[in-house]
């Protein structure tokens, strides 16, 4: 018979490394036709981490997205980045890159405001153009500024950045400090049903609620969690290293190394909570690693409230979770 069962997990989770000086750089050129050329050693793996510094810089420039061009993971070119690691890469990258497009913006003003006839501080940039405020249509297009700059001005609007974040040592005594930059968030409810004649698990639903600050891609941060729940949807039910009795593993491939596939994906709702940090690229923290950190959590709690059994070695597989369920009615 099957039962359903309800379960619900909750995580923090730092962002950066701990204490550890990690930084990044980037360096931001405005081109004469009013692109940018953005260089970073960040590394895309898929993670859409490009498409967010673009973003960054885009915003901070008051240019479309589709303007920059960005170079990465070139160490001959590019500054240096510690890693697509840690999830850091749009808190700590993101912050390098704005602090250049935002340096580069003060040159692109300066240049600006001897041609229109006012104060550096009185301009702003909006739709690739710099603009007096107050006066939009007293502006000048971002590339034509950018020319003047440097034919007339001498001054190239480039800029490189780098950004790292505070932190303060553990104190070994009190185990006070200040390890990390930022902490994200998160809550999942997972609802699965258990056959308490085979042990068998299936996730039916899965709801994921994260604060990764202000997310600049919400759709990129939506994708990022679907998949953080597919990895901890294989550690808790699927995935396990088999080793024989001299400790060699007897299933090193994918056809006995059993991983989700999408037939095996729950239908899973993604809740994003929007929550400014002041230390974040526009408000932005990260949504990386914590995707899965609490996915397991909640299915094994959803297993306990189905069938009262508590499985407390991984992944939950049926064996075990029958194991548990035959012992229960033994001993009651």
């Amino acid at each position: 018979m099957k039962r359903r069962g309800r379960g619900i997990a909750c995580m923090w989770y730092p962002i950066g490394f701990t204490v550890v000086a990690n930084p990044s750089a980037a360096t931001v050129k405005v081109n004469e036709d009013g692109t940018v050329t953005l260089l970073t050693g960040t590394v895309e793996t898929g993670q859409g981490s490009l498409t967010v510094l673009a973003q960054i810089a885009a915003q901070e420039l008051g240019i479309s997205t589709e303007d920059v061009h960005v170079v990465s993971a070139d160490t001959d070119t590019t500054p240096m980045d510690t890693g697509a690691i840690a999830s850091r890469t749009t808190y700590v990258t993101g912050n390098a890159v704005k602090q250049a497009a935002e340096n580069a913006k003060i040159i692109l003003f300066e240049s600006a405001a001897t041609k229109l006839g006012v104060k550096p501080e009185q301009l702003e940039v909006f739709e690739r153009k710099i603009r007096v405020k107050g006066y939009p249509k007293v502006s000048l297009p971002i590339g034509e500024v950018a020319s003047h700059s440097q034919n007339v001005l001498g001054r190239p609007p480039i800029s490189s950045s780098s950004w790292n974040p505070h932190t303060v040592p553990m104190d070994p005594h009190t185990g006070q400090g200040k390890p990390f930059g930022t902490y994200v968030y998160a809550t999942q409810i997972a609802e699965v049903d258990v056959d308490d004649e085979t042990g068998e698990v299936e996730v039916i639903r899965i709801v994921a609620s994260h604060d990764c600050g202000t997310p600049i891609n919400p759709m990129l941060v939506e994708g990022q969690v679907e998949g953080g729940i597919s990895m901890g949807i294989g550690f808790a039910l699927q995935e396990e290293i088999l080793f024989d009795s001299v400790g060699k593993q007897i299933n090193p491939n994918l056809t006995n190394y059993i991983m989700p596939t999408s037939l095996d994906m729950p239908e899973i709702e993604v809740d994003i909570v929007d929550n400014y940090d002041p230390t974040g690229p526009f408000g932005a923290k990260g949504v990386g690693e914590p995707t899965s950190v609490p996915t397991a959590a909640a299915i094994l709690n959803a297993i306990y409230d189905a069938v009262g059994v508590r499985i407390t070695s991984l992944p939950a597989t049926s064996e075990k979770v029958l194991t548990a369920i035959l012992l229960k009615r033994s001993s009651s």
